[in-house]
């Protein structure tokens, strides 16, 4: 659905955007994730036809988005960090507008807005002048917009800045709901974001492509393992060698607990085994009483900082 061939941003010295090439498929949710800085901007505005790349080129259904820009933008519908608002109109006026410079049929643009209104959650505010309401209403009908005649794909850059923690559940849901339609590509620096709402994340880091790959797939290929964290009512010794005979415990960590006669275990774990229901009927026939167990697994923000290297430089400067 879009090609992101070989595509290449400078500017003067800087290299904003180095030589990045990939594919979004049809019905997903592609995350954009990377710093601030890290050229996610810049290859939005290069995919939207926003901007012009120094080399290569993007393809929409197979238009190419510089030789073929209205027929390759006909697929997309964008919505930048700052909404593209007139903060005089309201949002009917506003998207009407929107919908007319489409070139939606006449006849059918009333129930068409009426329709996203309701999807978009801004019948209560649609009256009002747009310059009134809040950033997570501007921001709902900057996404409005973007979805006037229902176009394939829709490109999101930073939905969620600026959103306070209710409002960005709310943007959270409506992306979601609208996914089921379209396919989405989602910018964000957000890592909590991007792992709830995307099934298939992009990293990005000074202007490089590291990876391309669904969540679940970044855990198991970047990562080794899973931690299980234990309270334990035993002694240290037993508890080891009571968790030494199940196969896929990689490391075994004890440590002297608050509590009376109660050890804290870290058990360290292969990524592709779940062992929770192993470790308890051990420990059980070694007669230890298990107080909590709790899972923790490698988490978006782990593989992140190992991807762009920020995890190497925090342990050098401690």
């Amino acid at each position: 659905m879009i090609e992101v061939i070989k595509v290449t941003k400078k500017y003067s010295d800087l290299v904003a955007v180095n030589d990045i090439s990939f594919k979004v498929e049809p019905g997903k949710i592609y995350g954009l994730l990377g710093p601030n800085g890290a050229g996610k901007t810049t290859i939005i505005n290069i995919m939207t036809g926003c901007l012009a790349s120094t080399s290569g080129t993007v393809r929409i259904n197979g238009y190419d988005i510089y030789e073929e820009p209205l027929k390759a933008k006909k697929f997309l519908g964008y919505l930048p960090e700052l909404p593209p608002l007139y903060l005089d109109m309201t949002p009917s006026e506003y998207l009407r507008f929107v919908a007319d410079a489409k070139d939606v049929n006449k006849t059918e643009i009333s129930e068409h807005i009426n329709k996203i209104i309701k999807l978009i959650q801004i019948a209560e505010v649609k009256d009002r002048l747009i310059k009134n309401l809040s950033k997570g209403y501007r921001q709902r009908i900057g996404l409005a917009q973007s979805i006037i005649g229902y176009p394939e794909i829709i490109v999101l850059d930073e939905p969620m800045v600026g959103l306070d923690p209710r409002q960005i559940i709310e943007m959270r849901e409506i992306i979601r709901e609208l996914g089921r339609d379209h396919t989405i590509v989602l910018s964000s620096h957000i890592l909590s974001e991007i792992s709830l709402v995307c099934d298939h994340i992009l990293v990005i880091s000074k202007g490089d492509l590291l990876v391309s790959d669904t969540t679940d797939n970044l855990r198991k290929e970047y990562f080794n393992g899973n931690s299980i964290n234990l309270s334990v009512k035993g002694t240290a010794e037993k508890i080891r060698n009571s968790l030494k005979r199940i196969n896929g415990i990689t490391k075994i960590k004890t440590s002297k607990s608050n509590e009376n006669d109660v050890v804290k275990v870290v058990v360290d774990t292969r990524v592709d085994v779940d062992l929770r229901e192993n470790i308890s009927k051990s420990l059980i026939e070694s007669d230890c009483l298990i107080l909590s167990m709790s899972q923790s697994e490698t988490s978006l923000e782990d593989i992140f900082l190992s991807l762009t290297g920020e995890r190497k430089k925090q342990k050098n400067n401690n």
